[in-house]
């Protein structure tokens, strides 16, 4: 695997490592949406992780990683439609998306 995509690769996992972090209990959406600094620190590390995906996919687009382009899209309107992103949106990635793309990115590392 060339160097760079696994730097990238490394970056998601951290970002996700971070994610986790602000959640060391039960995760609980009424806390979240009422801890500003929590959900913007989140976005951050969601637009990290679609950032870091955009570039792997330039370079190796038939890499196994479910949903790439949709990380991608979403990285996109956060940035660019901020003004249309809901705590529940965020929230439902992190419930159901976040593990699967952490287990995968995991895989490929090792």
């Amino acid at each position: 695997m060339e160097l760079e995509i696994r730097k990238w690769l490394k970056d998601i996992d951290l970002a996700i490592s971070e994610i986790n972090s602000f959640f060391p209990e039960k995760k609980v959406f009424s806390e979240f949406q009422s801890d500003v600094k929590s959900r913007k620190a989140v976005e951050r590390n969601i637009e990290i992780i679609g950032e870091a995906l955009s570039r792997i996919l330039k370079l190796r687009p038939d890499i196994k990683i479910s949903d790439a382009r949709k990380i991608v899209d979403t990285r996109n309107r956060i940035i660019h439609g901020y003004d249309s992103i809901s705590p529940d949106v965020i929230w439902l990635i992190l419930i159901r998306h976040l593990q699967v793309l952490e287990k995968e990115v995991k895989e490929l590392l090792d």
